[in-house]
């Protein structure tokens, strides 16, 4: 399953990149990607894990943009 959702105030692209890398590690996620100009961020994985991801994602975003919120895409 794909989940995609906003990331508002988003505004380091390099942050951007290293928040893509932390999510990739994520055991359960078998895709990530960010888009730096759409403030994007689409994540696949298991449809049952999707959510526990999301919440591992948002945590890893404040570690590098603490202003950032993720939002429905």
């Amino acid at each position: 399953m794909k989940k995609s959702v906003k990331l508002v105030g988003l505004g380091c692209a390099n942050c951007a990149a290293k928040m893509e890398e932390a999510i990739r590690k994520l055991p359960e996620v078998s895709a990530v990607s960010i888009n730096f100009l759409t403030t994007r961020m689409t994540i696949e994985a298991e449809r049952e894990k999707i959510d526990g991801i999301v919440a591992a994602a948002q945590k890893i975003v404040k570690n590098y943009e603490p202003d950032v919120k993720i939002e429905k895409a």
